[in-house]
């Protein structure tokens, strides 16, 4: 027509009206009952029979006669509440398979599949019993934020698909539920199982993209035997967004002239214009496999219908269109592959909610019947020898139908233009990103002495968030270079403990903080605070090796740049590798610090008592202790393990001698304005946070509390050794270690060797060579050494051999040699 309302004349035509309680969303006409069902929006499925003798009917004056101006006569059925089938709310569509009723019915948390035995003609309008059940799993809530189903913004597709061939029954795909399916593709996409019982499968296409599928004579649910809802349930492929039609076409070289061959190209669109094909392709071994292939159209998609010839007609909001995926239309691969580019012609028709094609029509033509926004029925014929080129409506084929299809044309380069735009501006900017990388890279690893211009600090401090004392690092990451860190730049700090040092697998034993910089301007600062222990055994495992670096992200830069714009992409882009390796990114070394004991001594005594925090003034107490403390008054004596040591053993002493020339040598301008013995012991707090309390009371004695507990007192002192000069007497720097606790001691003096190490490596090459000693002198240290350490061997193998009785002896021997050899202690020249 021309866009009018059809006149439907004839001696026994007859307008029949029906009134629904509720808004109408599906009709379904079962050919073999003879019924008519109807689903009407929050209310259920309707069971009408079309003949209306068999039921009430209202009819005006003279309705039984054309009127004179050639209206038809008007019969009015009033549907009873009693033709309800199935009275439920939550059902948003349904099918009818031969003798069976699919619904799909939306729940508070997932969609349900029921099926239903029909009622037979004659019988009451209820279903004869629910046979089977299964629920979907979705992808997002179904729910309101007060629990309630949300009624949905698309409706899901249910369709019914069966195996081509001669035991079919025509029943189970008639009407607008169900199509047919070459065996090939069926058994590829459902199944041996679903193949050899020769049982429909029932599609869904759910709102939020899931396309599953359900094998109609496997859908059973009896208390008995519960059916599996993952062994019921295959999802075929996920379309991201709403799935508004799914379909079949004839693809192959036949579809031109043959028009009853069996679909072998299964089709499904989605609501934003997403084109998913599935066929039975080969792959490089000659095996049978499905092959998808993903396409993008404009949107939104309101309607679609499959057509003959691999033809697809789908209605946007300002076009109908046409695509064609037969092989003759664009060429394909070798496989017998849909087109690799859909181009969709425009048939000059627009706003078109509901799209059918028709099957009887004059030979050489395809016919269209379609439903209008505004209620208008049109019939559309389409020429097939212009179809492919560009189809056009038969009422108006016209010059302005070309000047459309021009406009239309327009359009899509346009759309291609601006997706290739976008993509040039996504790889310009992934290639800045690069750029200030390799930038970034250069001066950080370009070895010029001198502070990096993007450097990370560290400094540790205690705090008490519960129960327990923990140790924190706080990283200042600055930057002052003239480059940003943008987007793609981590900060990786690793934490390796001295328990897991000694392991094989140290990578696995460490712990990694990964941060995000975000965006890290010229000038800009972060400070990040992570925990250092103790650990899940409650205790800190000292020293700890603290490494930070840069890590560049090139996935996450390239990603992006990559990844074409969903108009332009193609089978090149979607079978493209990925190229990046497992590790996808640049790591920068920033620093490497070891936190020892003189990092974590607490100093109780040293800060006024209006500023010391009160998690901060010592280690935590044992609630026991501090519980049964509080009974016995300010005048009992602590208890503990600390305490007892304290009491009854002997402080452990450790010395370690220096060259005062040494050591003013490696403290440089750092001497000036103190005295040695200050300056040194500033020099072994350097990284404390009571640096500043000991530089400014000018301090060459601490008493400060290890991580354990115990008191731990260090004293730095100049001595002159009068044994060892050949010129005479010698001036040196003692350190002093003195503890109760033998595992706070050797800590201790550990970190206090470790910093000489490291000086004396650094000034070996800047002093000339060590002063005249007296040889002899130095060959007895030496020799009493090697003495008592042979004896520390002795001992330690003893102890593994001896009984109870003797251990107690060994074990106290083996500690008087340990503190023999700590003091007094070898000279550092």
């Amino acid at each position: 027509g021309q866009g009018g309302c059809p006149r439907v004349t004839g001696p026994q035509t007859r307008l029949v009206l029906c009134g629904f309680p509720a808004q109408v969303w599906q009709l379904e006409l079962s050919a073999v009952p003879g019924l008519l069902y109807v689903l009407c929006a929050r209310r259920g499925i309707y069971c009408l029979s079309p003949d209306p003798k068999s039921r009430s009917v209202n009819q005006g004056d003279g309705s039984d006669r054309d009127s004179e101006d050639g209206e038809l006569p008007c019969a009015l059925i009033s549907v009873d509440p009693d033709a309800c089938l199935l009275p439920d709310a939550a059902l948003c569509t349904f099918t009818v398979v031969a003798d069976k009723l699919v619904t799909l019915a939306q729940g508070p948390a997932h969609w349900k599949v029921q099926l239903f035995e029909c009622p037979r003609p004659g019988e009451d309008a209820r279903p004869r019993g629910q046979v089977g059940e299964v629920e979907l799993s979705i992808s997002s809530p179904l729910t309101g934020p007060l629990g309630e189903p949300t009624a949905p913004r698309f409706l899901p597709v249910l369709r019914c698909v069966s195996p081509a061939g001669p035991s079919t029954l025509l029943s189970r795909v008639q009407g607008s539920g169900g199509f047919l399916l070459e065996r090939a593709l069926f058994g590829l996409l459902f199944g041996v199982d679903a193949s050899l019982l020769e049982s429909p499968v029932i599609l869904c296409g759910l709102p939020d993209g899931q396309l599953c599928c359900v094998v109609l004579k496997t859908l059973v649910t009896s208390k008995l035997s519960p059916g599996d809802p993952k062994a019921l349930v295959k999802i075929l492929h996920h379309l991201e967004e709403p799935v508004v039609f799914i379909g079949a076409v004839k693809t192959g070289s036949s579809a031109q002239d043959v028009g009853d061959t069996h679909p072998d190209c299964l089709v499904a669109l989605g609501h934003d214009g997403r084109v998913l094909t599935i066929k039975a392709g080969c792959d490089e071994a000659g095996t049978l496999v499905p092959a998808l292939r993903e396409y993008r159209l404009p949107g939104p998609v309101l309607c679609a219908a499959c057509g003959g010839g691999g033809r697809v007609y789908h209605s946007t909001t300002s076009e109908l269109c046409v695509v064609d995926l037969a092989q003759g239309g664009v060429p394909s691969g070798d496989l017998g592959d849909p087109p690799s580019l859909l181009c969709p012609a425009g048939l000059g028709v627009c706003s078109v909610v509901t799209l059918s094609v028709l099957s009887e029509v004059p030979e050489g033509t395809r016919g269209l019947l379609a439903l209008s926004t505004r209620g208008r029925l049109m019939t559309c014929r389409l020429q097939l020898s212009s179809e492919v080129s560009g189809p056009t409506r038969a009422a108006a084929a016209s010059t302005g139908q070309k000047i459309k299809d021009l406009l239309s044309g327009i359009g899509t380069v346009s759309e291609r233009l601006s997706s290739l735009r976008k993509a040039v501006e996504q790889r310009n900017k992934a290639l800045t990103c690069l750029n200030e990388a390799m930038n970034v890279s250069c001066i950080l690893l370009s070895g010029r002495e001198g502070p990096k211009p993007i450097s990370c600090t560290v400094t540790t401090a205690w705090s008490r968030p519960q129960l327990q004392d923990v140790l924190t690092a706080t990283f200042w990451l600055e930057n002052s270079s003239g480059l940003c860190l943008d987007r793609g730049w981590t900060l990786c700090v690793q934490v390796l403990t001295s328990a897991s040092a000694s392991d094989s697998d140290m990578a696995s034993a460490a712990t990694t903080y990964t941060i995000p910089v975000d965006r890290l301007g010229p000038g800009d600062r972060r400070e990040v605070t992570l925990p250092l222990g103790p650990g899940e055994d409650g205790v800190l495992h000292l020293p700890l090796t603290v490494s930070c670096a840069l890590h560049y992200s090139l996935r996450e830069v390239m990603g992006g740049a990559r990844a074409p714009s969903e108009s332009s992409k193609d089978s090149s882009d979607e079978c493209c590798p990925d190229v990046l390796p497992e590790q996808d990114g640049i790591s920068l070394p920033l620093c490497e610090h070891t936190v020892d004991v003189l990092w974590c001594l607490r100093f109780p005594g040293l800060a006024p008592a209006h500023t010391q925090a009160p998690g901060l003034l010592g280690p935590l107490c044992d609630p026991v202790d501090t519980f049964l403390g509080s009974f016995l008054g300010p005048r009992s004596e602590p208890t503990g393990p600390a305490s007892l040591r304290a009491k009854f053993l002997p402080p452990s002493v450790a010395t370690i001698k220096v060259s005062a020339e040494l050591l003013r040598a490696a403290l440089g301008d750092h001497h000036s304005g103190t005295s040695l013995d200050c300056a040194a012991l500033q020099w072994l707090l350097a990284e404390n946070a009571a640096l500043d309390v000991v530089r400014a009371r000018q301090l060459s004695s601490v008493q400060g509390v290890a991580p354990d507990g115990a008191d731990v007192h260090l004293t730095v002192r100049e001595v002159a050794m009068t044994d060892l000069g050949a010129a005479g007497p010698l001036q040196t720097v003692e350190i002093q270690v003195q503890s109760s606790s033998p595992a706070s001691l050797c800590g201790t003096h550990h970190a206090v060797i470790g910093r000489l190490q490291v000086m004396v490596v650094e000034q070996a090459a800047r002093i000339p060579g060590p002063p005249d000693l007296r040889v002899q002198c130095l060959q007895q240290t030496y020799s009493s050494h090697e003495t008592l350490l042979r004896e520390v061997q002795t001992l330690r193998d003893r102890l593994c051999t001896e009984d109870e009785a003797t251990l107690h002896a060994t074990a106290q021997r083996l500690l008087q040699v340990h503190r023999q050899l700590r003091s007094p202690s070898l000279l550092l020249v």
